[in-house]
């Protein structure tokens, strides 16, 4: 009988139940099943606000994304792919020529890439893309074999730069 009462009174103090309600319930029924929608995703963005959860990713969270990631060699051949993971884009496009070649942005071949920028090179015949600085440099993979910074020139055969959205 006290197992009950201490069981009944957690019940009460942690799910807010009333006292007429909890009183006619059985120990078992004061309980609620977890399921999938109680369990955190591992992958999600928590963000603070409604505004915050409609906003586009920004640049410096795309550069951050590629410095959290300094000597990694998971994106080896994989820049797209890299660029669009730190873009949050829902645009795909199946290399870094096909993205350059593509309608998705204005083609810049003159002037320092601003911040955030797709920076686009031909040294292959899938191409090559990183994310600009804004100062001259760029975050790409790639560098010294691994995801890392470099000066924009570190790569051969420059193409220009895009504007970096999370489209």
């Amino acid at each position: 009988m006290i197992c009950q009462a201490a069981a009944l009174s957690a019940a009460l103090l942690f799910g807010g139940a009333t006292v007429a309600s909890a009183a006619t319930a059985a120990p078992s029924e004061v309980y609620s099943e977890v399921t999938a929608a109680d369990i955190a995703d591992p992958g999600a963005v928590i963000t603070d606000s409604a505004a915050d959860l409609a906003a586009a990713r920004t640049a410096s969270q795309a550069i951050a994304w590629f410095s959290s990631r300094t000597g990694s060699t998971a994106y080896q051949g994989y820049c797209e792919k890299a660029v669009r993971l730190a873009w949050d884009r829902v645009t795909h496009h199946a290399s870094a020529i096909d993205h350059w070649r593509s309608s998705d942005g204005a083609r810049h071949t003159t002037g320092t890439p601003p911040r955030g920028a797709f920076v686009f090179w031909n040294i292959s015949s899938y191409g090559h893309v990183g994310i600009a600085d804004g100062s001259g440099g760029v975050w790409a993979t790639s560098v010294n074999g691994a995801i890392g910074h470099a000066r924009q020139g570190y790569f051969a055969n420059y193409l220009g730069w895009k504007p970096g959205n999370s489209n």
